[in-house]
């Protein structure tokens, strides 16, 4: 059954309030939850919504309810084929829930959650932890729908996401070193304001809502063969593979998450929700040290295959880090059994820092050899660096950055050290430029990602 802004409302899909029923059974195709050891640090506060004892595990019936109520606000959002398709040796289709209005697929889930409340809650307000597209996706949704949004952001928030939850009307506190201090706050000032506190990606709503990018992906790419799925709190991967096993039992589903993160695996690992710690890394809306145990509960006999990874031109499409990172295990050749099979991949955020973007873009260009740096010693008489300048542009190099040292040299008083930050072509180029050097000087080092010897 499908639930697309096309299909008809039936016993399935009405807008009704769904009662999400606690889990008590033994279900022996999912592993029971466990309770914390000793070594797993205690959480100041209780939210009875992610339970560990007792948690949700959210049904079909609830993402088909979700479809229907929230398809007036949200963006059904293209699932086109790649052209990296023949690259990839496989049929590559990308679901670009990066162009929802606030640039991720939160809105989904936070949409759902806005809308289920009772008319009390939503007098009360909302509020949250969050420093990324969990926040903007509330803080939009809660002023199309006028219910007040509160979000407490550890003070690396970035400026921009900051700003635009202030745009979107909801109060921002700065507090906490790091999300975990804000969570705490965040909670303790909803048991005082009587707000509902929202989890960005274990709150079942928030499941159920995530969980209609699978009916889309469905309805868009009817023969897809596998989904491979980013893994942070587990909200998406567990709607997703919800919906989309509930009609297509025979699609693969397989997570990645990043190695600096991989609280996924550790949990399937140990059949619970366990603590990883987590490490800087570029898909920063991954770095989840905890699976959410409602997430996890459902998931966890669902998906087939979970895995871990250490781009953005080809397909003139800038996502966020952790938005990529099912990409990243295909362009990587970490799935071979994929080869010959239709597979999509979701896009899943673009609001990606714009500095952040530009170190990509260059690290990006260096390991293909098309940005490089070398430094070369020559004469310091006059038409020595014009020389040089001479033979690079002779070949077609661009000059990107040149700088000349002659203080902390101790060979010939008449030489300088000459540095050059150059774009090439491609690395065959960059090849052609390094022959050309050495054979017009004797002291020329490179510094780049890969050889060109």
């Amino acid at each position: 059954m499908e639930c697309s802004d096309n299909s008809t409302a039936d016993s399935m899909c009405t807008p009704a309030y769904v009662e999400l029923e606690r889990d008590s059974e033994n279900d022996s195709s999912t592993p029971p939850p466990s309770p914390s050891t000793e070594t797993e640090p205690q959480e100041r506060f209780f939210d009875p919504e992610c339970d560990p004892l007792k948690p949700v595990k959210v049904k079909f019936k609830d993402i088909c309810s979700a479809a229907y109520i929230i398809k007036g606000g949200i963006i059904k959002t293209p699932c086109m084929k790649s052209n990296m398709s023949p690259t990839l040796q496989c049929n590559l289709y990308f679901k670009k829930d990066y162009l929802q209005y606030t640039g991720s697929f939160k809105e989904r889930g936070a949409r759902y959650m806005l809308m289920m409340l009772s008319q009390e809650q939503k007098k009360n307000g909302v509020i949250t932890a969050s420093a990324g597209n969990h926040a903007l996706a509330l803080s939009y949704h809660g002023q199309q729908l006028h219910v007040p949004v509160t979000v407490v952001m550890p003070i690396i928030a970035p400026i921009m996401k900051i700003k635009m939850c202030e745009q979107f009307g909801a109060k921002i506190s700065i507090i906490g070193a790091n999300i975990s201090e804000s969570k705490d706050h965040a909670m303790e000032m909803a048991k005082e304001k009587n707000f509902v506190y929202v989890n960005g990606y274990d709150h079942p709503h928030v499941i159920a809502g995530q969980g209609t990018m699978g009916l889309e992906i469905i309805d868009q790419v009817p023969d897809v063969d596998a989904v491979v799925v980013p893994v942070g709190g587990g909200g998406l991967i567990a709607g997703l593979a919800l919906a989309i096993k509930n009609q297509k039992p025979s699609v693969k589903i397989i997570g990645v998450e990043s190695e600096r993160c991989s609280s996924f695996s550790a949990a399937m690992n140990a059949k619970h929700p366990v603590t990883v710690k987590a490490q800087s890394t570029l898909a920063d809306g991954l770095a989840v040290p905890k699976i959410g145990v409602n997430a996890f509960h459902t998931a966890a006999s669902l998906v087939d295959k979970v895995m871990v990874v250490k781009l953005i031109e080809m397909d003139k499409a800038v996502v966020e880090g952790a938005g990529a990172c099912g990409l990243a295990a295909l362009i990587t050749g970490q799935l071979p059994e994929l080869i010959g099979k239709t597979v999509v991949v979701p896009l899943c955020g673009g609001n990606i820092d714009t500095t952040v973007l530009g170190r990509c873009l260059e690290r990006g260009l260096a390991v293909d050899g098309r940005l490089i740096k070398f430094t070369v010693t020559l004469s310091d008489r006059p038409g020595g660096i014009f020389e040089l300048t001479r033979l690079i542009s002779r070949i077609g190099v661009s000059i990107k950055d040149i700088m000349h040292e002659r203080a902390w040299l101790t060979g010939d008083i008449f030489s300088v050290e000459v540095k050059v930050v150059a774009e090439t072509r491609d690395r065959e180029h960059a090849c052609e430029l390094e022959h050309i050097l050495r054979s017009n000087y004797s002291d020329v080092s490179f510094v780049a990602c890969g050889e060109f010897q």
